[in-house]
């Protein structure tokens, strides 16, 4: 059997198991989470490896700045097709098409965000990633040909190498960079923020450019994966008024990261209340000031 015929056989093979996991869930409902989860890896994978061949056709055309965006767009929709999932944007100032340069910011709550990614991506906008990804089959290609950023976490002098590399990038194409300060998934099933890393706000206020900050509200009652929760529908995500970076200083930075993590939460509670139909109490911060000092694999949270 040759290597095509191989692939042939085992796309067909869990597009039956991914169908048959859908039927089942007609009958148990858990089915459903694994089936979402296999239509959500296939689209994942075939919409990468349209990434690697936009990424190199706009690339010769002179638009490789937009191949995440296509790329991107194309997820949406796939993932809308086969798991009934999708976000909708808020954004009545149309803040996503009109601020260019700037560094987008949004919280991080599953890998599901992947597709908030698809539903909401600029043009001219590229991600930062960290460096283990780069080695994925399909994936690390498509974000290699496409621009990522990225930044080996456990190595501070790397790390501030691949800001101003960003940093320029921003400057000279007029690129944007999407960020999660985060810097990891939260898996939260109330709303809730880890953390933020100052990484994002360091780059923005070196490139002069402003943040945009980007709030979904929190989605467990459709991805919560540790209840076995995989369910279709409309995720409501609200971006917000840019934040201005201009003459601010490096030693400005921690207050913005501070300041923007309290106005963010603030919108997510806000959201998710307002989607859920009930009033969601603040939680409470549970120690410092929910920024990151330092970096690198020394940073620790104060």
């Amino acid at each position: 059997m040759s290597i095509l015929s191989a692939l042939e056989t085992g796309a067909v093979a869990y597009f039956g198991l991914t169908v048959a996991f859908y039927l089942l869930s007609l009958r148990v409902p858990v089915a459903g989470f694994v089936a979402r989860l296999l239509a959500s890896y296939a689209a994942l994978i075939s919409c990468a490896s349209y990434g690697v061949l936009a990424s190199i056709v706009l690339r010769l055309v002179g638009y490789g700045g937009n191949a995440q965006w296509a790329t991107a767009r194309a997820f949406k929709y796939v993932m809308w097709l086969t798991t009934g999932v999708t976000f909708i944007i808020e954004d009545p100032n149309d803040y996503l098409n009109k601020t260019r340069p700037a560094v987008f910011i949004g919280n991080h709550q599953t890998e599901l965000d992947v597709l908030m990614l698809g539903c909401m991506f600029p043009k001219y906008t590229s991600v930062t990633a960290k460096k283990s990804l780069k080695n994925w089959p399909f994936l690390g290609w498509f974000m290699s040909l496409s621009g990522t950023v990225f930044i080996d976490r456990a190595n501070s002098n790397s790390a501030r190498h691949a800001m101003a590399g960003a940093a320029e990038e921003i400057s000279r194409d007029r690129q944007n960079v999407y960020m999660f300060p985060e810097g990891t998934r939260s898996y939260a099933k109330e709303p809730m923020l880890l953390p933020f890393k100052k990484g994002a706000f360091h780059l923005a206020v070196q490139a002069g450019v402003p943040i945009v900050p980007v709030v979904v509200a929190n989605y467990s009652d459709v991805l919560y994966l540790q209840g076995w929760r995989f369910n279709s529908g409309t995720i409501p995500m609200k971006v917000l008024k840019p934040i201005e970076t201009k003459g601010l200083k490096t030693s400005d930075v921690e207050d913005l990261a501070r300041d923007t993590r309290d106005l963010m939460l603030r919108e997510m509670v806000s959201l998710t209340a307002k989607a859920r139909g009930r009033p969601i109490a603040m939680p409470a911060q549970k120690s410092g000031d929910g920024v990151v000092k330092a970096s690198g694999a020394e940073a620790t949270i104060s």
